[in-house]
């Protein structure tokens, strides 16, 4: 069967089982691009293993649970640094935690300059510029899915970097 065909024909369950796992219909859009991307780039697929239909399924559970799993990573990044205040610093009480923080800031815009551009720019639209994911796909004019991946990476690779800063904030 051709890609268009196994499109057409379970597209609306791949939809219905990301909605129902991710429950927000744009990002339930975006994994049905996925799976049927993934699905024309490696033919893994084994009809001696079961029915096309229970493959999808599986496909689009596990891709749904990945997204869910991205999704919590990210917030408790985000979280992590509001609370070690890098994103919004509070008024220093002593001299010494003014430097503290001075140096701090300092190492958050070094590690940012550091990403690759595409990272740098969504984080910072979201971070500095307050914008959503759905405004900075429109506004760079980039696919959503891709916007959350490089949200993604960014804020990997922040806590990678900046994980003492975290630890000890």
């Amino acid at each position: 069967m051709e890609l268009n065909d196994l499109y057409d024909r379970y597209w609306k369950l791949v939809f219905g089982v990301a909605l129902a796992i991710l429950g927000v219909p744009e990002e339930a859009e975006d994994l049905v691009q996925d799976v049927f991307m993934a699905l024309s780039n490696r033919a893994v697929y084994d009809a001696a293993r079961g029915s096309v239909a229970s493959y999808l399924i599986l496909l689009t559970r596990s891709r749904s649970l990945d997204r869910l799993r991205s999704r919590s990573r990210a917030a408790r990044n985000l979280e992590r640094f509001r609370e070690a205040d890098l994103l919004e610093p509070r008024p220093p009480r002593t001299p010494l935690e003014g430097v503290a923080a001075q140096r701090a800031a300092e190492r958050v815009r070094a590690e940012l300059s550091r990403l690759p551009e595409p990272q740098r720019q969504v984080i910072e639209l979201a971070y500095y510029g307050g914008m959503t994911q759905r405004e900075i796909a429109a506004d760079l004019c980039t696919p959503i899915g891709t916007v959350k991946s490089l949200s993604r990476r960014a804020l990997e690779a922040m806590e990678r970097s900046l994980g003492d800063l975290l630890d000890h904030g």
